[in-house]
């Protein structure tokens, strides 16, 4: 077993550890802060020999009533693809992570590790061609159920992703004409340094629409409040309400773990990824040319902090959003889609290559 296998299988497990833990941390925490903001106490009867420690032990709670209820599968469904599309679900979420880098390269037992699992120079289109395999979990899903609220929550699911996929691509376009290539990694990298002498150098200088563009429409693809019809608890519960036990829970997990591949996708685009403002490979240089020297060994693992700070921010925002905004109905959610972002993605696609030209 040679050692770069050995470190790549450690890599996989820190990482998925890693995303899986707060994926399952961010189901308390919606609890608790909608709770907050709704001067309400939230999640706190789970105990373990007295101790709730604030709510934490319903995640475990949770997850041994998922494991142990009934695995029902209605009498007139497609048996197999019933089962298949929580699978569908989950698996492109976890997988799509695998192209963000979460800090640059460190030296482990004399071998140069790149701190992300599968260097790619074509990060955006793995992400996004994992993200349009959902489309089919949620279509398999309710069309495999037999059931008519199901397929309509799937048709609606469908229908959103689709149309806000379109922006979502066309935001982050204007990144990669910026930087000139699709390689996450390179990204990061180029955003080190300083703009105007004082001010990080991170891609929300560059690209300010796209941000606000990008955050949009990941909010409608992970089909979360406000953008929720797919679902729609009040109406038709969506294309999962036959499934029941973990089958569920892959559905309920994968739209956590999608929020935080978003909050990495994000941070890495606009706001410096793993660079922590100031700091440089021989320590932190700071305005006014100040010098603050840093030991080479530690650079890597601040780097490694600063992007998990930034990924848990991004999701403390969307979960704010999710319990801020009221949901849009179907009409306006495609009027925002098709009439408002779109030709404002397309505006950002234009005037980025109309700066570039300018400045060439």
């Amino acid at each position: 077993m040679t050692g770069e296998f050995v470190i790549a299988i450690v890599k996989t497990i820190v990482a998925v550890s890693t995303l899986m833990t707060l994926a399952a941390l961010l189901t308390w925490a919606e609890r608790k802060q909608s709770a907050v903001m709704q001067d309400r106490i939230g999640a706190n009867r789970a105990a373990i020999l007295g101790f709730r420690a604030i709510g934490l032990f319903h995640i475990i709670a949770d997850a041994i009533k998922m494991m142990t209820k009934e695995d029902f599968v209605p009498p007139f469904a497609n048996r197999f693809i019933h089962s298949l599309a929580p699978f569908l679900a989950i698996f492109p979420a976890i997988v799509a992570f695998a192209a963000i880098p979460m800090g640059d390269t460190v030296t482990l037992f004399g071998h140069t590790v790149e701190m992300r699992l599968a260097p790619m120079n074509i990060g955006f289109l793995f992400i996004f061609a994992m993200a349009s395999v959902t489309v089919y979990a949620i279509v398999l899903g309710g069309w495999s159920s037999n059931n008519r609220f199901a397929m309509l929550g799937a048709m609606r699911a469908a229908g959103q992703m689709i149309s806000y996929e379109l922006a979502l691509g066309l935001a982050v376009v204007g990144s990669v004409m910026v930087y000139g290539t699709l390689d996450l990694m390179e990204i990061a990298r180029a955003q080190t340094g300083l703009f105007a002498g004082f001010l990080p150098n991170w891609g929300i200088i560059y690209q300010p629409l796209g941000f606000l563009l990008l955050i949009t429409a990941s909010i409608a693809e992970t089909k979360r409040a406000p953008f929720d019809i797919p679902e729609a608890e009040s109406e038709i519960i969506g294309c999962f309400l036959e499934y029941s036990g973990m089958k569920f829970g892959m559905f309920f997990m994968a739209e956590f773990v999608t929020t935080v591949v978003v909050a990495g996708l994000v941070s890495t685009l606009y706001f410096g990824g793993y660079q922590v403002p100031y700091l440089m490979a021989d320590g932190f240089h700071l305005p006014f040319g100040l010098f603050l020297v840093t030991p080479a060994a530690l650079v890597p693992w601040l780097q490694f902090g600063a992007f998990w700070i930034k990924v848990v921010f991004f999701c403390w925002l969307l979960l704010t959003i999710r319990w801020t905004l009221p949901r849009f109905r179907y009409d306006q959610l495609m009027h925002l889609g098709w009439k408002i972002l779109l030709p404002l993605a397309l505006f950002n696609v234009a005037a980025t290559g109309a700066w570039i030209l300018a400045a060439a």
